[in-house]
């Protein structure tokens, strides 16, 4: 029988309810006891929905479901050192279970099944956490549902394919502006780009690994060197269906639902579960003129950074992908984010190598097989300006496919090699380019010069007039431009605890320097930090808070919301 918002109908009786929960929390335990060394019982709240309801078919409790979900591609925790291990293999630092992991996982069938699960929650008279889980790419444990339910997006998507676009301009390849793609917020960006490309269309602004879903991405900005140009994705979203923290689903627009519309975007999944996105769709190129430049001295690369972006809105042909990078220490210069370099091309680069390391362009420009000498000339003009190493550029000519997908590649070497699964301990932040040579100086010259670690160190300019300042993102107040800086470290020396230490370095040295960065992919342990990060954004985050999730119960891992007194009121306000 299908129950509605877990509350069981009238005709069911006192003796079968009673009879169902102790035999439910009965072998609950024998199942969530094995979690940790303290036995841990499912609400009342929630065992009735498993036990009364359709939806309840779909709950898991077991062991490995929750340990699939337990975990992200960080691999760590704020309190890795009580992590619980699971089964017999202790050695295995990775086999373990954060102290507080989720109670259940929902395997939804359809975004109703999700907006049940919230629904039942909040008309509960004890809510419990809700957490949607795309691919489970954050660091810090931000998907995950502590004594909570998490929702296993991703099986959406094995119920069919939930990407349909729309060709409005009927073929005609220059009429692309009715062209869009309604995509399931459980649905990886590599899927739509190949199902767009079926059109020879694709979204404009994307990440750098496309093996993320929409939901996630949009729930924090999702950028890549195409953002100087087209702005984030989450400034590239013409409507979303959404389930707020009171189950009910809501269809929102810059013009419909407004403010719910611009509170999920980048809003850390705190407003609503994103279950549907509308992204406007272009021309797809046919290939990519892939460049890269190499640079000695910092001023020269910024310069050039600032320019090649300075180019979006005029009459001369730029690139449409910016990125730079920094190689320090014994870092490899050809990372896991893609193969570019010959051997003897890396050669001749390692002879430039100094103490303060180098740096890199990496730029792109799109072109079809009709414009290939248009592009030729374009790209010997613009290089005629830029101040890179005389005879350091390095081109390679890829299929627009193969070079939003370069990360990929980089992920199956590395996969091949063990070198995937291990602890992440990421820092993304924006620096506002009036302080970037101070960033330098003491970051780059100073925190992490001469340290050996694996993964990118990232840094390249945006355009803030792309960013909409009514999302719930933040970037840095005051300079028209600023810098992305992404230390993308991987720990396989087991080192990561020395690699967070330089993070908190980092962030300490601006702190202390007064450099007004905000984190990207934030994490923070006190209120105090959340509500400096959104400076004059917070009273409205507050109040959305309120509004659309007012029981609290979405994304705790976030840990924004969820600092509560004894008496179950804010800390901080």
């Amino acid at each position: 029988m299908k129950m509605d918002g877990g509350v069981l109908g009238s005709n069911y009786c006192k003796s079968t309810m009673l009879t169902a929960v102790v035999f439910l929390i009965s072998s609950s335990i024998s199942i969530i006891g094995q979690l940790g060394p303290h036995p841990r019982m499912l609400p009342t709240e929630l065992l009735l929905i498993i036990n009364s309801s359709e939806l309840g078919m779909k709950i898991r409790t077991d062991i490995s479901s929750v340990f699939d979900v337990s975990t992200d591609f960080g691999l760590l925790t704020d309190n890795d050192l009580d992590m619980v291990v699971v089964g017999d293999d202790d050695e295995n630092e990775y086999n373990r279970l954060p102290p507080s992991p989720p109670l259940a996982v929902l395997h939804p069938t359809s975004p109703s099944d999700i907006a049940s699960l919230v629904r039942s929650s909040y008309e509960s008279a004890r809510s419990f956490s809700i957490a949607p889980r795309g691919h489970g790419h954050s660091i810090w444990g931000q998907a995950s549902a502590p004594d909570g339910v998490v929702v296993e997006m991703r099986a959406l998507a094995q119920t069919g394919t939930r990407i349909r676009v729309v060709d409005g301009g009927d073929g005609d390849e220059d009429d692309v502006s009715s062209c869009y793609v309604d995509a399931g917020g459980e649905q990886l960006w590599v899927d739509i780009l190949h199902e767009a490309l079926k059109y020879k269309l694709a979204p404009k602004s994307w990440t750098d690994y496309l093996h993320l879903t929409v939901g996630g991405t949009l729930s924090n900005a999702g950028i890549s060197g195409q953002a100087f140009r087209h702005g984030p994705q989450i400034s590239n979203v013409l409507e979303l269906d959404v389930i707020t923290g009171k189950g009910v689903t809501v269809t929102c627009s810059p013009d419909l639902n407004s403010d719910l519309f611009h509170g999920v975007l980048g809003g850390l999944g705190q407003f609503g579960i994103i279950t549907r996105a509308r992204i406007p769709l272009h021309h797809a190129p046919q290939w990519v003129r892939w460049v890269r430049l190499i640079y000695t001295d910092f001023e020269d690369f910024t310069r050039d950074q600032e320019y090649l972006i300075s180019l979006v809105d005029s009459n001369t042909r730029g690139f449409d992908y910016v990125e730079g990078s920094l190689f320090v220490g014994q870092s490899p210069i050809n990372s896991w984010r893609s193969s570019f370099f010959s051997s003897v091309d890396l050669d001749r680069i390692n002879t430039l190598a100094t103490g303060d390391g180098l740096y890199f362009i990496e730029g792109s420009m799109y072109y079809d097989d009709d414009r290939t000498f248009d592009m030729d000339k374009d790209l010997e003009l613009l290089l005629r300006d830029l101040r890179f190493e005389p005879g350091f550029i390095f081109t390679n000519d890829v299929s627009y496919l193969g070079f939003l997908e370069r990360v990929h590649g980089g992920e199956r070497n590395l996969r091949s090699k063990g070198l995937w699964d291990v602890p992440h301990p990421w820092l993304n932040i924006f620096v506002p380019k009036s302080r970037i040579s101070d960033f330098d100086m003491g970051v780059f010259k100073g925190i992490l010069n001469h340290h050996e670690s694996m993964g990118p160190i990232l840094i390249f300019p945006l355009n803030a007039t792309k960013w909409d300042e009514r999302t719930s993102a933040v970037i840095p107040e005051g300079d028209e431009i600023f810098y992305s800086v992404a230390l993308l470290r991987s720990a396989i020396n087991k080192d990561w605890k020395q690699l967070d230490d330089e993070n908190k370095q980092v962030l300490h040295f601006c702190e202390q320097q007064g450099i007004r960065i905000k984190q990207y992919l934030p994490h923070y342990r006190t209120r105090f930090d959340w509500i400096k990060h959104f400076g004059s954004k917070w009273k409205v985050f507050l109040e959305r808070k309120t509004k659309y999730d007012p029981k609290r119960i979405l994304s705790p891992g976030q840990k924004i919301f969820n600092l509560l007194t004894k008496d179950g009121y804010d800390a901080i306000l």
